[in-house]
């Protein structure tokens, strides 16, 4: 019988890599972008959430390969929506919410996603041992 924390490894893992990676990655750029013609981008640009995304397919390569594609999934997905929430609570609007929410689901979705791809992968690699 595995010891508790061992199970829960799958899942622990990806949540603290994806906490760590968005703060790495995403935290630290607070500022939107003003173009002379008004206009506003940002905070973040592209090189940076490509960043983050290969930063967690470490974890989710990791947990996938060992089966655990559902701890992939709810690792990855629980970080990031721990890390958008406290990232963008001080948005006035309020609609922070709605961003955070669109995050959890669509990071659950694609890292399933993958995960069930890297463990099919992984399962149909067949080892010849030379």
């Amino acid at each position: 019988m595995q010891k508790p924390v061992r199970r829960l490894l799958p899942v622990l893992v990806p949540a603290g890599v994806s906490l760590v990676a968005w703060a790495a990655w995403l935290g630290w750029d607070q500022h939107r972008d003003v173009h002379p013609d008004g206009t506003t981008t940002g905070p973040y640009e592209a090189w940076q959430v490509i960043g983050l995304v290969l930063t967690l397919l470490i974890p989710v390569y990791w947990a996938a390969s060992r089966r655990h594609v559902i701890g992939a999934a709810f690792g990855t997905a629980a970080g990031l929506t721990v890390a958008t929430c406290y990232d963008w609570s001080d948005d006035a609007s309020g609609l922070f919410a709605i961003g955070v929410l669109m995050v959890m689901v669509g990071s659950f979705a694609a890292t399933a996603a993958v995960a069930a791809v890297i463990a099919s992968v992984k399962r149909d690699v067949r080892w010849t041992g030379a």
